[in-house]
């Protein structure tokens, strides 16, 4: 067995570390007082709504019939969608009418979901406004929680055999970051707290919570916290400043257009807001974290590296993420947009007329924002990951160059030639490597090495 060359990460000074708890801390404390001033203790319990009874059901049998025939319309008038025609006889599987078998329409209608015989359906309970005591079902849609349990099975079980710990933490982290969206963050929104406001604190809290169980509580960890938080506050000025400068309202999808007539009080504007802070807090993630590890480890291969040469390294990396990030959310934008970009496309309208329409503004105010805190977090967490890296050094070390390598140990001629031999082999082939101590001119004394 050989020996482990591998070492240890050196820690950050006590020194150093004292200035990033005394930064740190005061920051988490801050975050925390925020979210319970801004916490939607009141919030509407959302079971409470009007929205009708759902119960599971499974298709027991499915007949079609032809459609009767379509009304008069006047000329020129669209159609209307012509369905399948027939019934569904499902068997209830809870409520008041478990195990009864009961018919419903077949599902007819854009987005109707197309059943057969044992598919597991969810049941939508109508009642009559006339008559509370008679009711009829109609078929909403399939059950996918099956499915859904199965594909988050697999993709917990690929992260955690590929991540081990880390990915075990990770899994931690995606937790409690859907625990805070769902219980501060979205909850917040709808008790008509500022939304930029809620979205700040909220994903400083996710921030703070994801970062350290993920990569646990170090200087370098620290170091990323201090990049992400700074960006974030850049990247919701910026948000600000450019909403305002090209007069966003909000309104610009038919999702806000609908929030609008159920909960009057939301702030759209402030929403989009939210939005491009909460969806630039995952890559940011990613980016400082990264430039971080980045200083991290060529300090540690290289300790004669100077902190300017530090930064220039690890900056060439980061441009070189930041090259490959700003595709991808473009993409993620287009992606989730996809629809109403085809519907756009189909439009009449010249060109740049369609690019200054409300929607396509935003989503370009969105990527624009996104990716300039992205360019500013990697100088920002670099600086301040070298500063870190290369506080404890002593005067006397080497800065500008890199640390002189050690001068080779003089070996007995006799020594020399049993290791020549051996080396060679029978055939007196050329050896493939020098023993330990002879001295390598082809070796490399490059600074980056």
């Amino acid at each position: 067995m050989g020996a482990d060359h591998t070492r240890p990460v050196p820690s950050a000074p006590p020194r150093v570390r004292r200035i990033l708890v005394a930064t740190v801390v005061p920051l988490f404390v801050a975050t925390l007082i925020a979210a319970l001033v801004l916490w939607p203790w009141d919030a509407p319990d959302p079971a409470a709504g009007t929205e009708p009874p759902r119960h599971h059901g499974t298709v027991t049998r499915v007949v079609t019939e032809p459609c009767p025939p379509a009304p008069e319309v006047p000329e020129g008038s669209p159609d209307a969608p012509r369905g399948p025609c027939g019934t569904v006889t499902v068997r209830v599987e809870d409520g008041p009418d478990a195990g009864q078998q009961v018919q419903t329409p077949v599902p007819a209608g854009p987005g109707a979901p197309t059943v057969a015989v044992d598919d597991e359906i969810i049941l939508v309970e109508l009642i009559d406004p006339a008559d509370p005591t008679a009711s009829s079902y109609n078929i909403a849609e399939h059950q996918r929680g099956k499915p859904l349990v199965w594909l988050v099975a697999l993709f917990a079980a690929a992260i955690v055999a590929f991540g081990r710990w880390r990915g075990l933490a990770a899994l931690a982290g995606l937790a409690a970051s859907f625990a805070i969206l769902l219980t501060f963050v979205l909850p917040g929104i709808s008790a008509g707290s500022p939304p930029l406001l809620v979205a700040v604190v909220g994903a400083a809290l996710i921030m703070f919570v994801v970062l350290y169980l993920t990569h646990g509580v170090t200087a370098q960890t620290s170091v990323a916290v201090l990049g992400t938080l700074g960006s974030l506050v850049l990247t919701g000025v910026l948000g600000t400043i450019a909403t305002a400068a090209t007069h966003l309202t909000g309104f610009g999808s038919e999702d806000a257009t609908t929030l609008s007539m159920y909960q009057a009080d939301v702030d759209l504007h402030g929403l989009l807001l939210a939005g491009i802070i909460i969806g630039s807090l995952g890559v940011l993630d990613d980016v400082t974290v990264t430039q971080a590890a980045t200083v991290t480890e060529l300090a540690h291969a290289n300790p004669g590296l100077s902190r300017r040469q530090l930064y220039r390294a690890a900056t060439r990396v980061g441009r070189a993420h930041i090259a490959s990030t700003v595709n991808t959310i473009v993409l993620a934008y287009a992606g989730a947009s996809l629809p109403v970009l085809l519907l756009l496309t189909a439009d009449s309208r010249a060109v740049t007329q369609l690019l200054t329409s409300e929607f396509l503004a935003q989503e370009i105010v969105r990527s624009a924002v996104a990716t300039l805190g992205l360019i500013a977090a990697v100088p920002l967490t670099t600086g301040l990951a070298a500063l870190v890296t290369t506080a404890g050094r002593r005067a006397g070390e080497p800065t500008d160059r890199a640390a002189p390598a050690p001068a080779p140990t003089p070996r007995p001629a006799a020594d020399r030639a049993e290791a020549l031999e051996a080396l060679s082999g029978p055939r007196g082939d050329a050896p493939s490597a020098a023993p330990a101590g002879w001295p390598d001119h082809d070796r490399r004394t490059d600074t980056a090495w």
